[in-house]
C-alpha cells in the first residue's frame, strides 16, 4: 500500500519506501529516533530492506519485553541475540547461491523481486531494465573480480514531467538542462563532436580586489579596451586550435567569446554544474581543463557519437549521447505528474542499489520470507544446545525472525495463522530452504521457481542492523531528560533537582517537551 505524507513545507509525498516515510517524520521520542536512524543507515549502505530493518528490530524488542519483565538482565538477552545473529549469518552463508552478473535474465529477475513491493512493479520490467542498464554502464573494474559502481556521482536521474512512463530510458551518455549560448548562430546537432571541457571563464578577468586605474589620455582607454578584446581573442584561438565542435564551460562566457566561437562554427554551453561536467568527462572521454593555454590533444573528448539540443516540454535539454564506452549515464524519466515521478525515482534508486549490490557481491538468498523462516527454524533447533539462561532469549530471537514472513502474509490478505503454520511445518524438518510466500497471490511456493530473490548483503545488513539496534535499546535503563520544563509562573524559585526517570515511567509523558 502507498502512504501519502504531508511534509513540513506543505508538499505531498506519495510513497511506500520505508526510509522515505520515516525521513519525513519528526518524533520527539528518543527511542523512536534511533529506530529511524536504522532505516537511514540501511538505505545508505545497501539501499533496500529499509522497512524490514524496522520490522525486525521492533519484533526483537517486542520478544525481549517478556524477559525484562521476568527480571532477566539486558546483557544476558543481548548476549543471546548476538549469538543468534552469528548463527543467522552462518545460515545465510549456507543457503546463499552465487550467480553470474553477466547473465541478464537472472539480474532482471533479481532486481524485479527486490522492487516487487514498490509502486512501480505494476509497470513490469521497466524500472528493473533501467536500473540494470544504468549500473552496468557505470561499473568500473577494480581488478580481482571486484566492480565498483558509484551511483551518486555518475548516474543522474532527470525527471521530465510529460509523456508516458514507457518513454523513460537510459541514455548512453549525458543530458543537461541547458541550451547552446547563442541559439540560431550555433549548431544544435553535431555528429561525432570533438568536445572540450573547461572550468574557467571565457571572459575578461576582473581584478581580485578593486582596482582603480587613472587614465590621463583618451587613447589609453582605447588601448585598455583593445587589451581586453585581445585577451579574449587569444583565449578563443587557443581553444580553436584544437578544432572542437563543442565547448562546455562551468563558468561564464562573454558575448565576445561567443562571437568568436560561433564564427568558427563551434557550439558552446556555459555555466554547467560541476557534477554534470564530471559526467560529460566520464561519458565522452574528455579531460576537464583549468586554463585554455594548457589544452592538449589528449584532453579533447571524441567518445560521444552525437550532440544535440532537443526541446522537451517547454525546456531545452542538451544531449551528449551514443558514447562509445560511457562511464557515466543519465536516466531520463518521463511521467504524468511530479509525485509519480518522485516515487518512480525513489524506486529506481532502490533498484539501482540492488543491482549495485549484486555486481559487488554476486550472491543470492531466497526472498518471500523464505530466508527468515530458514534462519528461524535453524535457530530453534540450535537453541536446545545453548547452555544456561541464554537459551530462552535465543529461542525468542528465532521466533522474532518470523515477523517478516508474517507481515508478508498479512499484506497478501491470506489467513495468517494457517499460512504461518504451514510454512513453519515445511521449514521445521529443514528439507527445502526455498519455500516462502508469493507476495502477489499469498500462495506458498518455491522461491526458486517463482524467481523471488534477495541480495545476500541486503539480508545480512538487515539482520546485523536490526539486532545490534535492538541490543542497544535494550541496554538503556534510564532516560534523563536534559530539557528544561516550563515553570508555572510563581512556582518555587528554589533550586530544582534534576528529575531521573525510572524504567517504570519511561513511557510517561514527562520526557516529551510540551
Amino acid at each position: 500500500m502507498l502512504k501519502m505524507l504531508l511534509d513540513a513545507s506543505g508538499g505531498i509525498v506519495v510513497t511506500n519506501d520505508g526510509n522515505a516515510i520515516l525521513r519525513e517524520l519528526d518524533l520527539a521520542h528518543p527511542a523512536a529516533k534511533s529506530m529511524i536512524e536504522l532505516s537511514r543507515t540501511q538505505d545508505e549502505e545497501v539501499g533496500d530492506g529499509t522497512t524490514s530493518v524496522i520490522v525486525l528490530a521492533g519484533e526483537m524488542l517486542h520478544v525481549a519485553e517478556a524477559f525484562i519483565e521476568k527480571n532477566y538482565h539486558p546483557t544476558v538477552i543481548c548476549r543471546a541475540y548476538n549469538k543468534a545473529l552469528e548463527d543467522a549469518i552462518a545460515v545465510l552463508d549456507k543457503i546463499a547461491m552465487s550467480i553470474d552478473v553477466k547473465d541478464r535474465a537472472t539480474m532482471l529477475g533479481l532486481v524485479k523481486s527486490c522492487i516487487g513491493t514498490k509502486f512501480t512493479s505494476q509497470f513490469g520490467d521497466l524500472i528493473a531494465d533501467l536500473a540494470i542498464d544504468a549500473t552496468q554502464t557505470v561499473g568500473v573494474d577494480l581488478g580481482q573480480g571486484l566492480r565498483e559502481v558509484d551511483i551518486k556521482k555518475y548516474i543522474k536521474v532527470e525527471k521530465v514531467p510529460g509523456g508516458q512512463l514507457e518513454d523513460s530510458k537510459v541514455l548512453k551518455g549525458v543530458m543537461i538542462n541547458k541550451d547552446v549560448v547563442a541559439p540560431g548562430k550555433m549548431k544544435r546537432k553535431i555528429v561525432n563532436p570533438r568536445i572540450i571541457l573547461l572550468d574557467c571563464p571565457l571572459e575578461y578577468k576582473k581584478g581580485e580586489n578593486q582596482t582603480n586605474a587613472e587614465l590621463v589620455k583618451e587613447e589609453d582607454w582605447e588601448v585598455l579596451l583593445k587589451m581586453e578584446e585581445e585577451y579574449i581573442e587569444s583565449l578563443c584561438l587557443q581553444i580553436l586550435k584544437f578544432k572542437p565542435d563543442l565547448v562546455v564551460t562551468e563558468k561564464g562566457l562573454s558575448d565576445l567569446a561567443c562571437h568568436y566561437l560561433s564564427k568558427a562554427g563551434v557550439s558552446a554551453i556555459r555555466r554547467v554544474r560541476k557534477t554534470d561536467n564530471n559526467r560529460i568527462a566520464k561519458a565522452s572521454g574528455a579531460v576537464i581543463v583549468n586554463r585554455p593555454d594548457e589544452l592538449q590533444e589528449s584532453d579533447v573528448g571524441t567518445g560521444a557519437g552525437l550532440f544535440e539540443v532537443k526541446k522537451i516540454g517547454d525546456e531545452f535539454f542538451a544531449f551528449i549521447v551514443d558514447c562509445k564506452d560511457p562511464k557515466a549515464c543519465t536516466v531520463l524519466l518521463r511521467g504524468a505528474s511530479k509525485d509519480l515521478l518522485n516515487e518512480v525515482e525513489r524506486n529506481l534508486q532502490d533498484a539501482m542499489s540492488v543491482a549495485r549490490n549484486i555486481i559487488k557481491n554476486p550472491k543470492l538468498v531466497p526472498g518471500g520470507g523464505a530466508t527468515e523462516l530458514t534462519v528461524s527454524a535453524t535457530l530453534k533447533q540450535k537453541s536446545s544446545s545453548v547452555e544456561g539462561i541464554e537459551k530462552w532469549p535465543y529461542e525468542a530471537a528465532a521466533l522474532a525472525f518470523e515477523a517478516i514472513p508474517r507481515t508478508l502474509a498479512q499484506n497478501c490478505g491470506v489467513n495468517v495463522i494457517r499460512t504461518m503454520t504451514a510454512l513453519q511445518g515445511k521449514h521445521a524438518n529443514g528439507e527445502n530452504a526455498w519455500i516462502g510466500i508469493d507476495g502477489n497471490t499469498g500462495a506458498i511456493a518455491d522461491m526458486k521457481e517463482r524467481k523471488i530473490w534477495d541480495a545476500y548483503n541486503v539480508k545480512a545488513q538487515t539482520f546485523k542492523t536490526a539486532i545490534e539496534a535492538a541490543c542497544m535499546l535494550l541496554r538503556i535503563d534510564d532516560i534523563v531528560s536534559g530539557i528544561k520544563k516550563k515553570q508555572a509562573p510563581g512556582a518555587g524559585q528554589g533550586p530544582t533537582k534534576p528529575k531521573v526517570e525510572t524504567e517504570a515511567d519511561a513511557d510517561g509523558e514527562q520526557i516529551l517537551p510540551d
